[in-house]
């Protein structure tokens, strides 16, 4: 009996120290490996973060960029409005047979005549630049059908200045209206002489030879121009 108790115990502590052997052998591969994945998770962490911020920077540019152009935008329409005062009405009785209208009104600083209202821009400009300022407050470049129109509009016009109206050349001098209103021969205001050159595709109003009257001009030329909107009724 006394045999067979040392067998036992011999035989558990051989086991034990098997076991313990192998457990010590495993641990230091077992923790490589988990410091190899930590190092590629951080890598990876780390690009993805670097990536983030330089999107982050790249968005906050844009908005920078887009934020400045609509601040351009809005400090050159303010500038425009505040030029044309579109903000105030002058109006005058109006005889009229519908009841619910008895005002006819045009923009503070516009000048009634007919069913129109017209303003005189003091700054120069090219023809293009010249109608997209009046169409910012609803209007456009004058337009022309009739001697009395012809014979208002240039009593507030300085006699040593050109100015751009809503007439150009589409080509092959096909001439047209800034609003689309036909083109009459019958009723147009050249000088003597005018259209005189196929590389002027726009027209300009100014005193010549002791009269108003049309020439072409180039559209990048530096002119004032005159604005007309339809008068409003109230």
């Amino acid at each position: 009996m006394f045999s067979e108790n040392i067998y036992i115990n011999t035989n558990f502590e051989s086991k034990i120290d098997s076991s313990d052997i192998s457990t010590d052998s495993s641990a230091p591969q077992k923790k490589s490996e988990f410091q190899k994945n930590c190092c590629k998770f951080s890598k990876i962490l780390l690009t993805s973060l670097i990536i983030y911020f330089l999107l982050l920077t790249i968005l906050f540019a844009s908005a920078l960029i887009t934020l400045f152009t609509k601040y351009s935008q809005l400090l050159e329409e303010k500038t425009v409005m505040k030029e044309l005062n579109y903000t105030e009405l002058e109006c005058t009785k109006w005889h009229s047979l519908l009841e619910d209208k008895v005002w006819s009104c045009c923009p503070k600083n516009w000048k009634p005549f007919g069913f129109n209202c017209y303003f005189t821009s003091s700054d120069s400009a090219s023809w293009s630049e010249s109608e997209q300022k009046c169409s910012s407050v609803g209007a456009h470049l004058v337009v022309i059908h009739s001697k009395e129109e012809q014979d208002f509009i240039p009593r507030t016009l300085d006699t040593a200045a050109a100015y751009f109206i809503g007439l150009r050349d589409e080509g092959h001098r096909q001439w047209r209206w800034v609003d689309r209103t036909p083109y009459n021969e019958s009723a147009t205001f050249w000088h003597k002489g005018e259209a005189s050159s196929d590389n002027e595709l726009c027209v300009i109003l100014h005193h010549w030879y002791n009269r108003w009257g049309w020439s072409d001009a180039s559209c990048s030329n530096k002119q004032k121009s005159v604005c007309q909107v339809k008068k409003m009724y109230l």
